[in-house]
C-alpha cells in the first residue's frame, strides 16, 4: 500500500480530538503487524484513546523518530464542497481533513515503514502516532512519560507537520490560562451596592493589553518570526446572567506564546500580581473582590540550534538548504525538552491549509515527502 492509498485510509478515520482514535490505531497496528514492525499501544486514561510507538530495525540504538498525531480539527459549521472524510483529488491536490495537517506526512511515514522492514537497517527507524495534540499536545506526554525511563533513545526527531518541507528548528511556546473574576451581584438600579465583575475582567484586559505593549515596545526579539516577539491574548470571556442584574461572577480564557528568551512563568507572576491589585483596589468594606488566575495548560517551545546533527539531516533528505522557524506550535517542543532529543519539524504541505474547510495537500507534496523518506531509508542502511 503506497503513501496515497495509506492516506486515503487515514482520512477516512473522523479522528476529532473529542472522538476516539483507536479505530485508526487499529488499523494502523494491523498494517505494520503484516508487515513484521513491532508496535505498542500506551492508552489514555479513559480507555479511548491511545498512542503508539513503532519500531524497524535494531533497538539497541539511537535511531530516527518520526513523529505525527492523529487527531484532526471539527468540520463543524464548515462549507465543504465534498465529504471531509473521503479523499478526494482535484486538480493536484488532495482534499480531506488532516490531509495537510497532518495525516501526509503519516502515510508517509507508514509507507515507509512497510517498506525498511524488507531491508537490512543499520540504525533504526521508530514512528510515534499521538492523540489530543490539536487540544494542547496532551496525548504524547504518556508516552513521552514512558520514554523518559528507556536506556536507549531516538537520536534525532522529525515532527511532520506542514512546513512545505522546510526544516523548522523553532516555535514559540504555549501558556493558556483561565482567569475568574469574583464580584459581588446586586440590582442593576443599584449598582454601588455589588461589585461589577466583568469591569474587574474589562481591567484585567486592560492589564493585558499594557503588558503586550510593553513586549512589542522594548521586548526580546526574535526576527525569524513572523510575529517577532512574545504575545499575551485573551481569547474568550463569559459573564454575567442578566442585563438588570449587577454580575458577580466574569471568565476569562488567555495565553502567552512565548520566545525562548521569555520565561512564561515570569509573565504568569506579573499578570497574578496584576490581577490581586486589581481586586485589592475593587475591595470596600462589605464588598469582597478576588481574581484567581490558573493555568490550565502548557507546552515549551522549540529552540534547536541551526548547527544540530538532526538540522543537516533534515537539509540534506529534503534538498531545501535553509530553516525556519514557524508560528504554529507542535510535539517537539516535548521531545526536545523532557527527553533530550534534538528535533525539527518537517512535513509535506502548508499549515495555510489545515483548520479550514476544503483542506489538501498537494499531490506534488506527498511525492516530495515519499522522496525524502527514500533518502532517510538509504541513510539507516548505510
Amino acid at each position: 500500500m503506497n503513501s496515497l492509498a495509506l492516506l486515503e485510509r487515514l482520512v477516512g478515520f473522523p479522528t476529532v480530538s473529542r472522538d476516539s482514535n483507536l479505530d485508526l490505531i487499529g488499523f494502523v497496528q494491523e498494517f505494520l503487524d503484516g508487515h513484521g514492525v513491532r508496535s505498542q499501544r500506551y492508552a489514555s486514561a479513559d480507555g479511548r484513546k491511545a498512542n503508539l510507538y513503532a519500531t524497524v530495525g535494531p533497538d539497541d540504538r539511537g535511531g530516527v523518530l518520526l513523529s505525527g498525531h492523529t487527531d484532526v480539527v471539527p468540520v463543524d459549521g464548515q462549507a465543504w464542497a465534498s465529504d471531509p472524510f473521503a479523499l478526494v483529488e482535484r486538480d493536484g491536490r488532495l482534499y480531506g481533513r488532516g490531509a495537510a495537517d497532518m495525516k501526509g506526512f503519516l502515510a508517509c511515514a507508514l509507507a515507509l515503514a512497510a517498506q525498511a522492514a524488507r531491508r537490512p537497517l543499520r540504525m533504526p527507524l521508530h514512528l510515534a502516532l499521538s492523540y489530543d495534540e490539536e487540544v494542547g499536545c496532551l496525548g504524547v506526554r504518556s508516552l513521552i512519560e514512558a520514554m523518559g525511563d528507556w536506556p536507549v533513545k531516538p537520536r534525532c526527531c522529525i515532527v511532520g507537520e506542514p512546513t512545505l518541507l522546510r526544516t523548522a528548528v523553532g516555535h514559540k511556546g504555549k501558556t493558556t490560562l483561565r482567569a475568574v473574576c469574583c464580584g459581588q451581584s446586586a440590582h442593576s438600579a443599584f449598582p454601588a451596592q455589588g461589585l461589577n465583575a466583568i469591569h474587574l475582567a474589562a481591567e484585567l484586559i486592560a492589564s493585558v493589553r499594557r503588558r503586550q505593549a510593553d513586549i512589542e515596545a522594548g521586548g526580546v526579539r526574535d526576527p525569524a518570526y513572523a510575529v517577532p516577539y512574545t504575545t499575551l491574548h485573551v481569547g474568550t470571556i463569559h459573564g454575567g446572567i442578566a442585563v438588570n442584574i449587577v454580575p458577580d461572577r466574569c471568565e476569562l480564557e488567555l495565553e502567552i506564546r512565548n520566545l525562548a528568551a521569555d520565561d512564561p512563568q515570569v509573565l504568569v507572576a506579573a499578570l497574578r500580581a496584576d490581577a490581586g491589585a486589581i481586586a485589592q483596589g475593587a475591595r470596600r468594606p462589605g464588598v469582597a473582590a478576588d481574581i484567581g488566575l490558573d493555568v490550565t495548560n502548557a507546552y515549551p517551545g522549540l529552540d534547536t540550534p541551526t548547527g544540530a546533527e538532526v538540522v543537516a539531516l533534515a537539509q540534506e533528505l529534503t534538498g531545501v538548504h535553509e530553516w525556519i522557524k514557524v508560528a504554529f506550535g507542535s510535539e517537539g517542543g516535548l521531545f526536545s525538552g523532557r527527553l533530550g532529543i534534538p528535533t525539527v519539524v518537517c512535513g509535506p504541505g502548508s499549515i495555510d491549509q489545515a483548520h479550514k474547510p476544503d483542506e489538501f495537500i498537494a499531490v506534488d507534496q506527498l511525492a516530495r515527502c515519499d522522496a525524502m523518506l527514500a533518502a532517510l531509508l538509504a541513510r539507516l542502511e548505510r
